[in-house]
C-alpha cells in the first residue's frame, strides 16, 4: 500500500482529541511544518546502529524520563538533573557489567498522555481528561480541558530548548569522565547509594590516571569527554508528528524529526489502526508496547507491518505486563518471535503494569513490585537464551515521593504526599533509580 505522511488520516484512530477551531489546527500543523527538525535523519540512523548492537547482546538500554513534561516545570535545572542520573546509571552499568550503554531520554517530546477514559468526574462535574501538555491544561475547568492546537507549538519550541540543552551538555564537558563525582546529585551524596556510588567513582579516576599515563586522554579521545543521549517519546499526537516528518536530503525516505525514537502505546497498537499505518512508513528505530492483552499472531502481525525487512534495530518492543502476570503471558510471546525468526530489541517497562490507588486515591508504583517484574524478565531470558536489551523508566532526577518503597529509599504510603509532583503518573526518584541501576550492573536479575 502507498504510504504518505498524511496517510494514518484514512485510518481509524484512538486517543485524540477533539478541535472545535479546525482552521486554527490547520493554521498550526502549517507553521510546524515550517519549523527546524529537532534531530537529524543520521542521528536516527546512528541510534538504529546501536539498537542493532543491544539486540546482539553487545550493548544495554537505559531509556527514562518524565511520565509526562510539563509546561510549568520546565527549566534547565530539572533537565540537567535528569542528564546526570542517566550518566550516573549507564557509568554504573558500564564500569560494573562491561557493557556499553545506549542513554534514550523520554524527554523533549514526551507531552502526550492516552487515558483510559475520555473524561474526568469530580463532585459531580464531568469534564474532558487530561491529554497531557500539548493538548490541554491539568487545571480541572471546562476551559483548561478544552484541547488547544497552540499547545503544540509550544511543545516544539520547549523541545527545541531542551535538545539544545542536552547537546550542551553532551558535548560541553559535562559528560567528560573526568568530572564523574560531578555527576552525583546533591540530595543523593550523602546518602549511603551516594556514598556507593563515590567509591565506584574514585575507581573509575584510578582508570583515567592509568588512561592518561599511557597518553590517551580526554583531549585526544573525544570518547571520553562527550556522550550522547538520544530522545524518544510516544507518537500519539499524529497531527504533530505528521506535521514534523521530513524527507531526509542523503536518502530520500522520510523521517519523524520529533525524536530519535517514538514508540506506540500499548492503548493505540490496533495493526488496522493509524498509528501503525504512520509508524510503518517513518525509517527512525521505532518502539512498541507490549502489554497483557497482547496475542502472540497479533505480536507478529505487527512485528511483520513495522518491520517488513526484519533488519536489526529497527523496532523495540517495550514489555509492560505487571509483576503479577509476566511469567504467565510473556514467555509464549518471546518463543513465537524467537520461532519466527524476528530481529527485535526486547526492553522491560516495570512502571505501566503495577500502578496502584492508594486510599486516598493518589496512583502510586510498589518498587518491590517493579524489581519483580524486571527478575522475571530477566529470568525468562535467560531460560529462553534469548537477550534481555534493557529497561525503560518513569523517573527524574528530582527527589520525589511518588513510589514506595526501596531500601534505598523507603518512601511510605503515608509520605507520598510529601513531594508528589508528577504530571500524570508516578515515577521512580534519583535515589531508587540509582539503586535500580547497581542491581543490574550486580547481576542481581
Amino acid at each position: 500500500m502507498s504510504w504518505s505522511p498524511a496517510s494514518w488520516r484514512d485510518f481509524p484512530i484512538k486517543q485524540q482529541p477533539v478541535y472545535e477551531d479546525c482552521a486554527r489546527l490547520e493554521a498550526v500543523e502549517k507553521e510546524l511544518r515550517r519549523v527546524p527538525p529537532l534531530i537529524f535523519a543520521g542521528e536516527a540512523r546512528n541510534l538504529k546502529a546501536d539498537l542493532a548492537r543491544v539486540g546482539r547482546g553487545e550493548a544495554f538500554i537505559i531509556q527514562g524520563g518524565d511520565c509526562a513534561e510539563s509546561f510549568a516545570a520546565f527549566n534547565a535545572d530539572t533537565i540537567k538533573n535528569l542528564f546526570k542520573l542517566i550518566l550516573q546509571m549507564s557509568v554504573v552499568i558500564t564500569y560494573s557489567a562491561g557493557k556499553p550503554v545506549v542513554k534514550i531520554g523520554r524527554v523533549a517530546g514526551q507531552f502526550a498522555k492516552p487515558r483510559s477514559s475520555d473524561y474526568e468526574e469530580r463532585d459531580g462535574v464531568k469534564l474532558p481528561s487530561y491529554r497531557g501538555d500539548i493538548i490541554n491544561d491539568i487545571a480541572f475547568t471546562e476551559e483548561a480541558r478544552r484541547p488547544d492546537p497552540d499547545r503544540m507549538l509550544r511543545a516544539y519550541y520547549q523541545s527545541a530548548a531542551t535538545m539544545n540543552l542536552l547537546r550542551a551538555f553532551s558535548r560541553g564537558g559535562l559528560a567528560d569522565l573526568n568530572k564523574v563525582h560531578q555527576w552525583n546529585l546533591d540530595f543523593i551524596k550523602d546518602h549511603p547509594l551516594g556514598k556507593r556510588y563515590e567509591e565506584l567513582s574514585c575507581q573509575i579516576d584510578k582508570a583515567m590516571k592509568f588512561l592518561a599515563a599511557a597518553g590517551i586522554t580526554s583531549q585526544n579521545a573525544p570518547q571520553l569527554r562527550q556522550t550522547v543521549v538520544y530522545t524518544s517519546h510516544e507518537a500519539l499526537l499524529l497531527n504533530y508528528e505528521e506535521a514534523l516528518t521530513r524527507v531526509d536530503s542523503l536518502t530520500g525516505e522520510w523521517y519523524n524529526t520529533s525524536a530519535h525514537m517514538l514508540w506506540i502505546g500499548d492503548r493505540t497498537r490496533d495493526v488496522e489502526g493509524a498509528h501503525v499505518e504512520y509508524f510503518r512508513g517513518i525509517r527512525n528505530p521505532i518502539g512498541c508496547k507490549v502489554g497483557p492483552s497482547m496475542e502472540a499472531d497479533e505480536l507478529i502481525r505487527l512485528i511483520e507491518a513495522l518491520n517488513p525487512e526484519n533488519e536489526e534495530g529497527r523496532l523495540n518492543l517495550i514489555v509492560r505486563m505487571g509483576a503479577s502476570k509476566i511469567s504467565e503471558l510473556y514467555p509464549p510471546l518471546l518463543r513465537a518471535v524467537k520461532e519466527a525468526g524476528k530481529n527485535v530489541v526486547w526492553t522491560i517497562d516495570p512502571m505501566h503494569g503495577n500502578v496502584e490507588k492508594t486510599a486516598t486515591g493518589l496512583k502510586t508504583r510498589d518498587f518491590d513490585n517493579i524489581l519483580s517484574e524486571v527478575r522475571q524478565f530477566f529470568r525468562i531470558h535467560h531460560e529462553e537464551g534469548t537477550i534481555p536489551g534493557g529497561i525503560h523508566l518513569e523517573m527524574t532526577g528530582e527527589d520525589v515521593t511518588e513510589c514506595t518503597g526501596s531500601v534505598a529509599c523507603p518512601i511510605t504510603e503515608e509520605k507520598l504526599q510529601d513531594r508528589y509532583h508528577t504530571q500524570c503518573d508516578p515515577r521512580l526518584n534519583a535515589k531508587q533509580a540509582l539503586e535500580l541501576a547497581f542491581m543490574i550492573a550486580e547481576g542481581e536479575f
